[in-house]
């Protein structure tokens, strides 16, 4: 058996009296990929910010490569070989890329820092993992996907030996997860070890070499990944009894009635770009048009404009037959036009405010809830409690703030509060990025459902069989246009080459 590189005992992290993790053990072997399984809240990133040096914990022990470490900040853990890349970026917005890997290599202290030379080490080490990106780009002009390579390159300008990631693969194509599993295997041979932290089963049986998993703060048990190990045993485990993996399945066919139209659209990105060029496309009641595309192919841009967030250069926009080309998002609300953002945590949250106040944002103005312009608190109680219960957030109480609740419960209260009220248009962007395995069965069949009421969606989402299993069609985007309309039983060779740029025919429309 290898040497262990990270070897943890006993740890144990409270939070509000309430264990994050409870005497967990964890052991990562030299040269190895091991994988870190478990429900939102389970306790997966508290164990490795507590690796990072972001927590302290309450008890327990830490050793590195034999030796015993008090690892007090993400500083000491760089020290030690330790690097992170997290779910939820940790970049300077106001910043270039440059500038922002600049600014994590200041462990050597250099008096004197030469930008094009990290430039030119930037763009070297960019193109060696094949990662796309423009080192003179601000981070805010940057996609999600982008933002996601740009934390990875960060790491490993350290020159760290063991490397943590906690959900890499959220906004990445199949073509691109297969390029960074390529990546991870080098890094293996070059010696380095690496931690994944990832609610997809069938990543850890493709490239873990073991897999730990957690549930309620506690290791509830570690095996090597082999033949005999498949996903339903890792499921189980996960949640402590067998769940059933399908999507509900569409009832009723859509309408003939279109919700949401646009002819001919034309945006800009933040870099005042084309992002979006000349697309048309129509979604009706009770319709589900998935988008499948690399990420930052104008996917956000398209969601922005649709929700009123960014202005249309040109075309029309159409919302149950009214113009919409030019209103503001007060009026797509009005208009019942829900929306989930891509950034759950700068979009969708307030993050200070409690459970309860984050289910009613969009609703303070009307009178169940502010009547006569002052809030009534046990109406708004009332709605948080029932829709925590039907939407199964994981809350001490309704009163906790959100920013503490974990990356799934975060994304199931902006579900909750945008399909509240039967929304007749919903676009939902990467709806189940971050959850875990039964947290998104539970929303795609919460989206299924308002499907099957009338709702028209346009879901986007970088999961390709998330789109393939609950979409009625299925629309590709390359570099802002539309390049082929496919039927929802669509294949991922039909799909896989549209998304690479290969022309297609509108078969679907």
């Amino acid at each position: 058996m290898s040497q262990a590189v990270v070897e943890m005992s006993n740890i144990t992290k409270i939070f509000n009296n309430k264990a994050a993790n409870s005497k967990v053990d964890f052991r990562l072997r030299r040269g190895s990929i091991h994988g870190l399984l478990g429900e939102n809240g389970a306790g997966k990133t508290t164990l490795m910010n507590i690796l990072y040096g972001l927590y302290k914990p309450e008890a327990g022990d830490i050793y590195i490569n034999g030796h015993l470490e008090q690892i007090e900040s993400p500083e000491k853990a760089i020290s030690l070989g330790i690097g992170m890349v997290h779910q939820h970026f940790m970049l300077a917005s106001p910043f270039t890329v440059t500038e922002n890997i600049m600014a994590g290599s200041f462990k050597k202290k250099q008096v004197l820092l030469h930008k094009d030379e990290y430039r030119k080490a930037i763009v070297e080490l960019a193109e060696r993992y094949k990662m796309s990106i423009d080192p003179d780009s601000y981070i805010w002009q940057n996609s999600v996907g982008e933002q996601q390579r740009i934390e990875i390159l960060s790491v490993l300008f350290q020159d760290v030996d063991i490397l943590i990631l906690d959900e890499p693969t959220a906004v990445l194509t199949p073509s691109e997860v297969d390029d960074l599993f390529v990546t991870l295997k080098e890094l293996v041979k070059d010696g380095k070890s690496i931690i994944l932290i990832t609610h997809k089963l069938d990543e850890i049986l493709q490239i873990a070499d073991e897999v730990t998993v957690l549930r309620n703060g506690e290791n509830v048990g570690c095996c090597d990944i082999g033949t005999g190990v498949c996903t339903s045993d890792l499921s189980a485990m996960m949640v402590g009894y067998d769940i059933e993996m399908r999507v509900k399945e569409v009832c009723t066919p859509p309408q003939d009635e279109i919700a949401l139209e646009v002819s001919e659209i034309n945006v800009e990105s933040d870099k005042q770009l084309p992002a979006i060029r000349d697309l048309s496309f129509n979604i009706r009641k009770g319709e589900i048009l998935g988008v499948a595309g690399v990420d930052g192919n104008g996917q956000k841009e398209l969601c922005e404009v649709l929700a009123g967030l960014r202005p249309l250069k040109s075309g029309t926009i159409s919302v149950n037959g009214n113009d919409f080309s030019h209103k503001k998002s007060a009026d797509f609300i009005e208009s019942k036009v829900a929306y989930v953002p891509e950034d759950r945590k700068d979009m969708g949250l307030a993050l200070d405010w409690d459970v309860s106040r984050n289910l009613v944002l969009k609703n303070y103005g009307c009178t169940d809830f502010c009547p006569h312009g002052i809030v009534h608190s046990k109406e708004v109680d009332h709605h948080a409690e029932s829709l925590v219960s039907t939407y199964d957030i994981r809350v001490n109480t309704i009163c906790d703030q959100v920013k503490d609740l974990s990356g799934g419960n975060q994304q199931k209260v902006i579900l909750a509060r945008e399909l509240q009220g039967d929304p007749d248009v919903l676009i939902a962007n990467q709806p189940t990025r971050g959850v875990d395995i039964n947290a998104a069965l539970n929303i795609r069949n919460k989206i299924i459902d308002a499907r099957n009421k009338g709702t028209a969606v346009l879901l986007i989402s970088a999961d390709l069989e998330e789109i393939m299993h609950m979409s009625d069609r299925i629309a590709v985007l390359y570099k802002g246009e539309l390049n082929g309309l496919l039927p929802g039983d669509a294949t991922i060779e039909e799909i896989g080459p549209l998304m690479l740029g290969k022309k297609g025919e509108n078969n679907g429309a």
